[in-house]
């Protein structure tokens, strides 16, 4: 079986879009700031529709935002 790993820029993102905290990306996606938190440690992969509404905050596509690396 294949292993992978879903990683992503969100720390980054924020930054660039005047360092946005994670409890301001936190309410703009309806979540709590511990769900970013361990979503941009990657010790939670996000539901495809968080996914998505966190790419819209952003403004960029999905992949821009997520990557799957598989590990073999």
């Amino acid at each position: 079986m294949v292993k992978g790993q879903i990683t992503n820029n969100i720390r980054r993102l924020r930054f660039d879009h005047d360092e946005m905290t994670q409890k301001q990306l936190a309410e703009k996606t309806g979540v709590s700031r511990q769900t970013i938190v361990a979503i941009e440690k990657a010790k939670y992969s996000p539901s495809l529709e968080l996914a998505f509404q966190i790419s819209y905050v952003f403004g960029c596509p999905v992949q821009d935002v997520f990557s799957y690396e598989i590990r073999e």
